[in-house]
């Protein structure tokens, strides 16, 4: 499902929906404002739930296993993945603190992997030791987690998994996935990159770290709706750049060497397609010369895109706290909640960015 629309409901009438229909199916280098109803800037804090499809699965407490806790007096623990270096991740972890903070949740702890995987393992053993009763997760790798789900299996710990999905089965393995359709994202960017490059032309595309769904989405989704919708772009150059302004720069840089007439770049997150940015500046480049389109939707890209330098930016909400705890309080109450929860973006071009770029975070 893709939404472009600019019309937003606040988060907190947002939340409260999604849960009735029992869930919808369903990153990059270095803030929020009042929602608002109506057309105008919108604060990047609303995550909007798509509605659920017909018959889509839910899971309870009774089928998970486990008791009802009141999260005012328990132990949560969340484990973010990466360091908190960039603005999708400083967002995400401090809308966990600030969502815990509001309602009054005083035992929280948290921990950082600094995108070393056998450290995040770790991270959440220890907690599970600790006596958590709720884990938020933040994953780096998709796989590897089996020795998390049976230790928190065997104490009947829901696991809230937000922004990567984890290769293994809901309602057993861990409770939930609330994110981004990222196959949608890397179509909505390829339509973007259509739009822009006039449906012909030479792409790279700057992947992000491999080993996690994200990117492999956004790469097939991107691929398979520019053969659908432009088949005369043609994707010559594809190469990781580990969601890392210096890494995309590096690589942007080699690029430019082998193919200084390349005429657009999808980085698949806005750190990656800053850093190209830099690159074409270094190269003489001109805004414009080659577009620009990523995914992310942060402060930097969305100033891109006023300048002139980026074309588009599909947004990835990181602003997970509200929803993450709203659903962890309707599972604790006996209520169904989504295995898939898929939060709707918004996009960002030249038709909005100027007006909108102070909501982006």
């Amino acid at each position: 499902m893709s939404v472009r629309s600019n019309r937003w409901r606040p988060a907190a009438a947002v939340l409260g929906a999604a849960m009735v229909l029992a869930g919808a199916g369903a990153c990059a280098k270095s803030e929020e404002t009042p929602a608002t109803s109506g057309a105008g800037p919108v604060p990047a804090a609303s995550q909007v739930v798509q509605s659920a499809a017909p018959g889509a699965a839910t899971c309870t407490i009774d089928q998970y296993g486990g008791t009802k806790v009141d999260l005012k007096t328990a132990k949560v623990g969340f484990s973010q993945s990466e360091k908190e270096a960039n603005p999708f991740r400083i967002a995400e972890t401090q809308s966990i603190k600030d969502e815990a903070a509001k309602l009054g949740i005083a035992n929280l702890t948290t921990a950082n992997a600094n995108s070393q995987f056998n450290k995040q393992i770790s991270d959440v053993e220890q907690m599970i030791d600790s006596g958590v009763q709720l884990l938020v997760i933040a994953p780096l790798n998709s796989d590897g987690w089996d020795s998390v789900f049976a230790k928190a299996s065997a104490k009947k710990i829901p696991i809230v998994t937000i922004d990567r999905k984890i290769n293994a089965t809901a309602c057993k393995d861990y409770l939930t996935f609330i994110g981004s359709d990222f196959a949608e994202q890397g179509k909505r960017a390829a339509d973007e990159m259509a739009k822009a490059l006039g449906n012909k032309g030479e792409v790279a595309i700057l992947l992000g770290a491999p080993g996690n769904n994200v990117t492999t989405l956004r790469t097939s989704g991107f691929k398979d709706q520019i053969a659908k919708v432009a088949p005369d772009i043609k994707v010559t150059f594809e190469q990781t750049g580990n969601f890392s302004r210096e890494e995309g720069q590096k690589v942007a840089e080699q690029l430019l060497q082998s193919n200084p007439n390349i005429n657009g770049i999808y980085g698949e997150n806005d750190e990656m397609a800053l850093g190209a940015v830099t690159a074409l500046k270094g190269a003489g480049k001109k805004a414009g010369d080659v577009k620009i389109v990523s995914i992310d939707g942060t402060k930097g890209a969305v100033q891109g895109i006023v300048d002139g330098w980026i074309s588009a930016v599909i947004e990835s909400n990181p602003r997970f706290g509200p929803l993450a705890f709203e659903t962890a309080t309707k599972f604790f109450a006996g209520e169904a909640v989504g295995q898939d929860i898929i939060i709707s973006d918004r996009a960002y071009d030249t038709t909005n960015a100027k007006t909108d770029v102070g909501s982006a975070y």
